[in-house]
Order: structure tokens, then sequence, then C-alpha cells
């Protein structure tokens, strides 16, 4: 008799109680609804790494999982970002522009406000045309669903182009990192409509809701933050725990058994490099609000190798060890780069853990690769199987 998903998977109880506890305190201790012992920037903190924990999930089905390195889903996650974000700028730059032309003696014509609002966004740039990838950033709806079908669709092209040559290893990881490069490059030149170097901007001051306090914004982000990666961690958990997964587990181990036996790899390595993909673009959508500004740096591949960083630290192959390799790692970033930890003074040498962080992070890799391959997910494997800490 074949079991039922949870009794295959134990862990997603577990998970979805320990994020409700989580968001219930959290919540609890925030300014807006609680006992205001949360400052709203922290809480800003706690939203991105919700989304950071998504991303790094959706990197763990398709590396730990599938055994394809990828080295641009943190491309899909700035796509996600920027197709929210050219809303948020198109939509509050309206605002003010028609409350500035209010008082004109004559009413202002559509053309006349379009060129006032092009001139607001793109004059940084030197430019006040609308490109023509902002066609539809004046409706929400198409916005997000841009937010899913880009990633997805680049990501279904890349991959069949990808797959289908049988690009396999390393060389398939060098693949995903040119065209994370590729799309960083051509998110800098200021006439690709994105303005360039600087990025979008003031992505926190969501449209309508100008009366509404950051404090409250911050937390209803925080609980969407909460709710996708809720509902995320069931997806992936009810992908890898079927006949996908199994599919799926061994073309990582062995893939041209898998294709000797019938089964069509290319396609299985398509569906699972997409689907991850379209994740990882809604979790760009929920961050970058968050953090009020995206630029072309986001998308720049050493912010794919953090993420592969993220899970192996975690443990990859399991979902769990994702979500704690990729908090652990950014709330630490977050301590040791925000002033927070106090430098070392050695004497002949002052250790500034702003300059040090990134070295710190780089041995920490190295030392969980060389001692724990399995990551932190693995210790705790080893501790729950084994509580006695004797060899079993």
């Amino acid at each position: 008799m074949e079991r039922s998903f949870v009794a295959r998977n134990p862990s997603v109880l577990w998970f979805l109680l320990a994020l409700s506890i989580f968001t219930i305190v959290v919540t609890i201790l925030s300014e807006a609804l609680g006992l205001g012992l949360m400052s709203t920037s922290f809480l800003k903190t706690l939203g991105k790494t919700l989304c950071l924990c998504l991303v790094a999930v959706a990197m763990d089905v398709v590396w730990g999982y599938c055994g394809i390195l990828s080295l641009g889903h943190f491309a899909f996650f700035g796509i996600g970002g920027y197709a929210v974000g050219m809303w948020l700028m198109y939509a509050r730059t309206e605002g003010i522009v028609l409350t500035s032309l209010a008082s004109a003696p004559l009413p202002p014509t559509p053309e006349e406000v379009t060129s006032a609002i092009g001139t607001q966004i793109f004059g940084v740039v030197g430019s006040s045309e609308f490109p023509a990838i902002w066609a539809f950033s004046d409706s929400l709806i198409l916005q997000l669903l841009a937010v899913v079908l880009v990633p997805g669709l680049l990501a279904l092209v890349f991959g069949w182009l990808a797959f289908r040559s049988r690009v396999t290893g390393v060389y398939l990881s060098i693949l995903t990192q040119a065209m994370t490069l590729a799309l960083s490059l051509y998110f800098f030149q200021n006439d690709t409509g994105l303005r360039g170097n600087n990025g979008l901007s003031g992505l926190q001051n969501i449209p309508g809701l100008e009366s509404v306090s950051q404090a409250t914004i911050s937390l209803w982000f925080f609980w969407a933050s909460a709710l996708a990666l809720g509902l995320g961690y069931v997806l992936f958990a009810w992908l890898v725990s079927g006949k996908l997964g199994s599919v799926i587990r061994a073309i990582r181990d062995n893939e041209a058994r898998v294709r000797f036996l019938g089964y069509h790899v290319e396609g299985y390595k398509l569906f699972v490099f997409t689907v991850t993909a379209m994740v990882a673009g809604i979790a760009g959508a929920l961050y970058y609000p968050q953090a009020g500004i995206i630029n072309p740096a986001e998308i720049a591949p050493v912010a794919s190798i953090y993420l592969a960083v993220w899970v192996a630290i975690g443990g990859r192959g399991r979902l769990y060890g994702a979500i704690i390799g990729a908090a652990l790692v950014s709330l630490m970033s977050s301590w040791f780069t925000g002033g927070s930890a106090p430098d070392i003074n050695l004497g002949i040498y002052v250790v500034k853990w702003t300059d040090w962080w990134l070295v710190l992070l780089g041995l920490t890799f190295v030392a969980v690769t060389l001692f724990f391959p399995k990551g932190i997910g693995g210790l705790f494997d080893r501790l729950v199987r084994n509580p006695d800490g004797g060899a079993r």
C-alpha cells in the first residue's frame, strides 16, 4: 500500500509548524501589530531572509536532487525583482506626476503625462522615452505574470538548447554562468531601458498605500514571504517524494543508465530547471520591495555562486538543509556587514568584519566541503537517527 505524502515527508509538517510559530512570534514582536520590540529594519531583514530561503530550496532541487549545478538561478531571482519593480516605479511616478500637473491651467493630455513619467524615470540615463520593455509596466497583473513567465520562458529556452545538446557537468555550469554574465552586462547598459547601473529604486513605497506605515507594509511582506516559503516547500517536497523525485535522483546519480531504461532525461531536467526558475522569480518579486532597490549587480554571476555556497553549507539534497544554509549565511552576513559585530583588536592589526566577512564565508565553505560534505543538514540527520552519537 502506497504511503501518503505526509508519511513520506514527515519533515514537511515539522517545517510548517516551525515556520508558523516563527511567523507568530515575529508578528507579536513587531512594531505594527505587536509589542514593538523588533525594529522595522530587522523585520525587513527577516522577510528578505525568507525569500532567500525560497530560492535556496529551488536551487537545492535543481542541484541537490537533479544534479544540475546551475550558476544562473539568482539571475531568475533578479528578473522577478525587475518585473515587479517596473510596475512599482511606474505607478509611484505616475502618482507624483499627476499630483504635480493637477495645478496646471489646462488639464494635461495623456501624451504629456506619459512624457513626464518617462522623464522622471529615465532622466537619470538621459532619456525620456519609454522603451518597449516597459510596454506593460502600467498593469500590475501583467507584470506579476511576467514575474513567473519571463524567468520560466528564459529557463525553458536555455534549458532546451543545453539539455538537447546533452551538455552536462562543469560545462553546463559554465554555460549557466555565461548566461548570467550576459544578462548582467546587458542590464548594465543605459539603453536597455532598465536605468543601467542605477537600477530601480524606491521600491519600498507601494503605490496606493502612502498612508500606511512602513512597519505595517513590512509586516505584510513578511507574511507574504513566509506563505510563499511554506507553499514552495510543500510543492518541492511533493515533487521530489514521488516518481518524479526518484527519476531525477537517478539522473543525478547515473544519467546514462536512466536514459538506457527509456526515460526522456532531457524532459525531466527541463521541467525541473524551468519550475525552479519560476519559483526563483517569485522569491525575487517578494525580496526587492523589501530591499527597496535592485540593480544589475544583483544578477552578477557571483550572486549565483553565493547561492550554491548556501546550499552546500546547509546540505544539498535536503530541502530543510538549503533553508538552514540560506538563513544562517544571510543573518550572519547582516550581522557582520551591518556593523553589529565588534571589531577584534590584535594589537598590530584590527580585524574589521565588514572587510573580512567574505573571507570567513569562504573558509566556512572550504571547511564544510572537507569535513562535513553533507553540510549542516547531514549533521542534523546523524543526530536524529543516532541521538547517542555512537556508531550505528
